[in-house]
């Protein structure tokens, strides 16, 4: 798809992901709308027609979501799955109805089962359930996948759906309430540092292991996707290396200067045990690779962090 001189609407444009996304479009000449949050309820059908009325898109890219950690999905599993699925739902009915020409869903990892052999290839999707404390969430993104399926059978709708492994980078949210891994270890062992703590506890037992993806590269994955990919499969998003939350939390340590003794509770959730996409079908599809190591993007995060975090 060229997209000189379309007009595209962004869900979630002001986010994390989002507002990455829409940086590389206006770079690029597009015109983007990104309404905040809060403006349009995504969880009414009214608002949402609103939304597309008043924005007039041709292409909507859906990255509003409602996430967190494992403590956040523990703590709001109903409400994670209503409002993640409500608005998908509302949102796919609304582009449908209105004709966009291309819209664009953003799903997750966690939506793979929770034994899936390494790496998760696309077609092991649906070979099982998630991870429970991921469930909620990771099923409401399966059900839109289904949806997608459907309105592009019935009504020719032109959906993408892209699974996201665990992104970070410069802008994540770094609320305990609403942190994953990453920014949720920076912030833990920054603090640590501040107060001269000797001992810093995690949650599980660190064994599991993650793949993580810098921000920037999931945008350009994003933007490549809805360029050069029309297909109904769904698509993985990822850097294709994992490493265990033991040797994650060492590395970030070290770079922040913490020296004191990590400590496991082995009576918390792990999570999903282990995670690691293939993402061969990204590269062969649109062309996607990711390029930032994860020692450069942890670099860039926690220099940010340390420059912004008297202000979060």
């Amino acid at each position: 798809m060229n997209l000189e001189n379309k007009r595209v609407t962004v869900t979630g444009g002001r986010g994390f992901l989002g507002h990455n996304i829409v940086r590389i479009l206006r770079v690029n000449g597009v015109e983007v709308s990104a309404p905040q949050h809060g403006e349009y309820d995504l969880r009414e059908k009214e608002a949402v027609r609103k939304m597309l009325s008043d924005t007039d898109p041709q292409i909507v890219i859906h990255c509003a979501a409602k996430v967190g950690g494992i403590g956040f999905n523990k703590e709001r599993p109903g409400e994670t799955f209503y409002d993640n699925a409500l608005m998908g739902i509302n949102m796919m009915e609304g582009a449908s109805r209105y004709g966009v020409q291309k819209y664009v869903q953003l799903g997750t990892v966690c939506a793979y089962p929770k034994h899936t052999p390494e790496p998760f290839k696309e077609e092991n999707l649906w070979n099982g359930y998630p991870e429970e404390t991921n469930a909620p969430y990771g099923v409401s993104k399966r059900m839109l996948i289904t949806m997608a399926d459907a309105y592009r059978q019935q009504y020719g709708l032109n959906t993408i759906t892209l699974l996201p492994v665990n992104l970070y980078g410069p802008g994540d949210h770094f609320e305990p309430e609403k942190s994953h891994v990453i920014p949720a270890l920076i912030r833990k062992f920054h603090e640590a540092v501040g107060q001269g703590l000797n001992s810093v506890t995690l949650w599980g037992t660190g064994q599991a292991t993650r793949e993580f993806l810098y921000v920037r590269d999931a945008a350009r994955a994003v933007v490549s996707a809805l360029q050069h990919y029309d297909g109904a499969k769904p698509v993985n998003i990822g850097s294709g290396q994992s490493i265990s939350i033991h040797h994650l939390a060492g590395g970030i340590a070290d770079k922040i200067g913490y020296y004191g003794e990590i400590k496991f509770d082995s009576s918390m959730p792990d999570g999903q045990p282990r995670r690691q996409l293939d993402t061969t079908k990204a590269k062969e599809l649109f062309g996607f690779e990711a390029t930032t190591s994860l020692c450069d993007g942890l670099d860039a995060t926690i220099q940010w962090y340390k420059e912004c975090a008297k202000y979060l």
